[in-house]
């Protein structure tokens, strides 16, 4: 029983953390922030975990960490209240050509990392986007004006 608590602690902080660290950071991972997610890993499973190195202990947290996101999904999907916390909101940067920078300052980006994933999609100009929004999985979607 003490290593599903300490599971669900552990998922609790995991589930925080994410939501804190913000949605741009996490999809577009440097190497150097791979390498912090795997050290982050190890610790969490020493942490969860502590000297029980059985089978059953760790098929124990496996399968709590997954009924936990398999009921985190399902109160998303059934509560639309929660789903803001869970998953969060897209967040609009761009409206009718202009930059919204109160909302990059909140979400922590940059004008460049705006006009850089433009370009990416072939977008000469923040000029010619109608909206630009933030996706609850940190990809920007652009819709541009069609002459």
């Amino acid at each position: 029983m003490d290593l599903v608590l300490r599971t669900i602690v552990v998922f609790i902080l995991i589930l925080i953390v994410t939501r804190a660290v913000g949605r741009r950071e996490l999809s577009s991972m440097e190497p150097f922030d791979l390498i912090l997610l795997v050290v982050i890993g190890d610790l969490v499973q020493q942490g969860v975990t502590q000297s029980d190195y059985s089978l059953t202990g760790a098929a124990t947290v496996i399968f709590t960490m997954a009924v936990l996101v398999v009921v985190t999904a399902w109160l998303s999907f059934r509560f639309a209240r929660l789903r803001p916390l869970l998953e969060g909101e897209p967040t609009l940067l761009v409206a009718d050509g202009q930059l919204l920078t109160k909302n990059l300052r909140r979400e922590r980006m940059t004008i460049e990392e705006v006009r850089s994933e433009a370009r990416q999609q072939s977008i000469g100009s923040l000029r010619d986007v109608k909206w630009a929004v933030l996706e609850t999985n940190g990809k920007i979607s652009f819709i541009t004006e069609r002459p």
